[in-house]
């Protein structure tokens, strides 16, 4: 399709290196393009938070599918004054989290996409040990019964202590692996936030309006929750900067994107 000379519109969705295989091709061929690519999407925590939406949502916006989502939230940076409290309660409530059938009621996590997927997540567990940092719960794979018991299960995982610029914080895992890093400053957390060559979402957690606005703008994300994740309204520019992406999907967008402007002049 994408070498096919009738096709004039790509619109993809996926990694972002199929993405620039996709983007080398159909450039010198004068397709319009949309890519929607990988993200390493910063949670920011500020201590001014409502503590509990904070953290039941990142709970769901680090280990939703697996943490197999484009938007999932896998740094999690949180201001120094709450940092402890939250960590306990993450992990608390991480560890009890069941992985295994997803049939079955009580399962909160299911499995990864292929074995070459969880290889691949494991290896970075093992990259975050050799980086410095301590694995607060999880970081194995998961054996489990019945119908299930040959799936690619991985224990979710939450890991501490990195520097916020090392591979394991700035390449994409795509899998159930989040960092927790404490801040102390607005500017420190938007350079931490923005150390990365993605820049799809990010979600910031605070009752300042003002804050709430001001480190948006500064955070080079082209999609911002605050005090929500995973929020569309379809109406709405969806998509991301750097190497997160090109273009934008919703709304007035997407129809720009397919359809083509034409000026009729006419003189009579």
């Amino acid at each position: 399709m994408v070498v096919h000379p009738k096709v004039p519109v790509i619109s993809f969705t996926g990694g972002t290196a199929t993405g620039r295989s996709i983007a080398a091709t159909a450039a010198p061929m004068f397709k319009k393009l949309s890519l929607e690519l990988g993200g390493k999407n910063p949670n920011i925590i500020f201590a001014n938070c409502d503590f509990n939406n904070a953290l039941h949502t990142s709970i769901h916006s680090s280990f939703a599918n697996q943490g197999q989502i484009c938007l999932c939230g896998s740094r999690i940076f949180i201001e120094r004054p709450l940092y402890e409290k939250f960590r306990d309660a993450f992990v608390e409530k991480v560890k009890a989290m069941t992985v295994g059938d997803p049939l079955e009621d009580r399962t909160k996590q299911g499995a990864v996409v292929s074995e070459q997927h969880m290889q691949k997540v494991l290896s970075y567990i093992e990259l975050a040990k050799q980086e410095g940092g301590s694995i607060l719960t999880g970081g194995h794979q998961v054996q489990v019964e019945g119908r299930c018991a040959k799936g690619w299960f991985i224990s979710p995982t939450v890991i501490e202590g990195l520097p916020y610029n090392c591979r394991t914080n700035t390449e994409e895992i795509f899998g159930p692996v989040v960092t927790l890093t404490p801040f102390d400053t607005e500017e420190e957390v938007i350079q931490y936030a923005n150390c990365t060559d993605y820049g799809l979402s990010a979600t910031i957690w605070t009752q300042n309006l003002q804050r709430a606005h001001r480190v948006a703008h500064q955070v080079h994300s082209g999609i911002i929750w605050v005090n929500t994740w995973l929020l569309r309204d379809l109406r709405t520019p969806f998509g991301g900067m750097k190497n997160s992406g090109v273009g934008r999907e919703g709304g007035f967008e997407a129809l720009s994107f397919f359809t083509e402007p034409q000026n009729v002049c006419v003189k009579l």
